[in-house]
């Protein structure tokens, strides 16, 4: 059986395939939206104004019992093959019988490479956003995981990445990267809480570590692909329009302007 969460702080149409749970992250405190909620069973809900998504990932480690997890947006989907020239963005999701064929010949799943051309993974966040959080996790990777740190200073200097957290796997490789994530997040978390900036962080610039988990994804990937895993791309289907014009546009202000992400795209 598999299961993909589909993370969501708000009402939006869900996939109507049953390997799909929708979930209502950083529900602790808030109002239902009819979703199973994150702040139930073992569960990091408090954190995801600074974990985003990955409180999501925690909860379906801990809580949901599939031979498979997997991890999906509201506003982004794997791409599916049964109506591909369909207008409406939910025909083209990927389905559980594709997915279950797919993980006969593959040990994951994961989105298309996202290529930046002209900017490292490292460069890129550096000039986005800050890359003082991708060396407090390169000290953690080389302090805990050594044997990863080859894979890191590889990841760092691509121009392409495996992006959004979105992935599918076996349980088994689903709770060994969710083992090693986590617990180089909370020793991110020891390092950033002891400094005064972290406090003065805008609500955007706080949502680092479900940033900083984008890059470690690659790290975790590239060893794990040097130990025989095998993966199977899938194009990203995005549920809402995006202002290609606008996202390029601040993508080339930041690297050349220095001027900071300061919102979403």
């Amino acid at each position: 059986m598999i299961k993909v969460i589909v993370a969501s702080h708000k009402e939006y149409r869900m996939p109507e395939e049953p390997m799909y749970l929708p979930l209502q992250v950083g529900a602790e405190g808030k109002e239902s939206i009819g979703y199973t909620r994150d702040d139930t069973g073992d569960n990091i809900s408090s954190k995801n104004s600074t974990y985003c998504e990955l409180t999501g990932m925690y909860y379906a480690w801990k809580n949901v019992d599939a031979d498979f997890l997997g991890l999906v947006h509201y506003r982004r989907h794997f791409a599916g093959s049964s109506l591909p020239f369909s207008k409406d963005p939910f025909d083209r999701i990927l389905t559980e019988t594709e997915a279950t064929e797919h993980l006969r010949d593959f040990d994951i799943i994961v989105p298309s490479k996202r290529r930046y051309f002209i900017e490292s993974l490292y460069s890129h966040y550096d000039h986005t956003l800050d890359g003082k959080h991708l060396r407090v996790a390169y000290r953690i990777i080389a302090k805990y995981f050594p044997e990863y740190i080859g894979c890191c200073n590889r990841v760092y200097r691509r121009t392409w990445g495996y992006m959004f957290n979105m992935m599918i796997t076996s349980r088994e490789l689903f709770a060994e990267y969710c083992e090693w994530l986590f617990f180089i997040l909370s020793k991110m978390e020891n390092v950033m809480d002891k400094t005064a900036e972290n406090s003065s962080y805008t609500d955007f610039e706080k949502r680092l570590y479900g940033r900083v988990s984008e890059i470690l994804f690659n790290v975790w990937i590239d060893y794990k692909v040097r130990k025989g895993l095998t993966i199977k791309e899938l194009k990203c289907i995005h549920m809402e329009s995006v202002n290609w014009a606008k996202k390029g546009t601040a993508f080339l202000e930041a690297k050349f302007l220095g001027k900071k992400y300061e919102e979403s795209f």
